[in-house]
This record gives structure tokens, sequence and C-alpha cells, in this order.
């Protein structure tokens, strides 16, 4: 009996080793998922910063500025988007004035700003970044 126990014990053993082998195994394993899945959660995460930081690009910006000269153009918030504060309050004046008097003053500078987010959605990214953005042109 004492030698069966030997046997046991020698296989046990054994056994023991080839879990604690496959314990360290398995934890490299997983640290090296560990470090991939942390690296990739770090580009992720700067790609993130770095969408962040172009949410003001000319693309942006040319497609916002296009529908809203379209659809509020008459009160100018397209020329607050794109930094033109003077013409934006210009254009707001003249459509909240023009209500008192008869609107033509407000549909003039509605249409104003229909042809702006035309023209605004017509040009390319970097013809309107150029233009806009970079030349400063603040009518049509």
């Amino acid at each position: 009996m004492s030698e069966e126990n030997k046997d046991l014990g020698d296989k046990a053993e054994e056994a023991f080793d080839k879990a604690k082998d496959a314990a360290k195994e398995a934890a490299e394993d997983v640290k090296d998922g560990a470090k991939d899945f942390s690296e990739g959660a770090k580009k992720t995460a700067n790609e993130f910063a770095e969408g962040l930081k172009d949410a003001g690009n000319a693309e942006n910006k040319k497609i916002l500025a296009g529908i809203l000269a379209i659809v509020l153009g008459w009160l100018g918030v397209h020329k607050f988007i794109l930094g033109y504060q003077k013409e934006g309050i210009i254009m707001a004046a003249i459509g909240v004035v023009g209500w008192f008097l008869c609107g033509i003053p407000t549909s003039i500078v509605g249409l104003i700003g229909l042809v702006e987010g035309i023209i605004y959605l017509t040009k390319s990214d970097e013809e309107f970044y150029n233009t806009y953005q970079v030349g400063r042109k603040p009518w049509f």
C-alpha cells in the first residue's frame, strides 16, 4: 500500500506541477492580452481626442453653416458659426426688424442666406476652408 500511496503522491505532484505551469501560461496570456487591450484603448482614446480637436474642421463647419444658412438664413446664424459676428448681427437685425416692415427685408435676407447655404454646400471642403475660414470672405 505504501508503494501505491507513493505512486498516487507522485501523480498528484505531477498533476499539481502541470496545473501550476498551465496557470503560469494562462497568467502570461492574460498579461499579454491586457497589454494589447491597453495599447488598443490608448490608441482609440488618442484617435477620439484627435477627432474632438478636429470637430471644428472645415467639413463640419461647411455642412453646419450650409444647413443653418438654408433653414435660418434670415437670422444670420450661419455667420456666427463661421466667426463673422458683425455680419451675423447685421443679418439678424435686418431679419427681425424686417418683420415689422411687411417682411420684405426679412425675405431678402432669407434669400441671401439660402444662396449662401447652397454656395457653402456645393464648394469642396478645401475650397470652403480657404475661402471662408482662411480668407475670411464674409459675403457670398
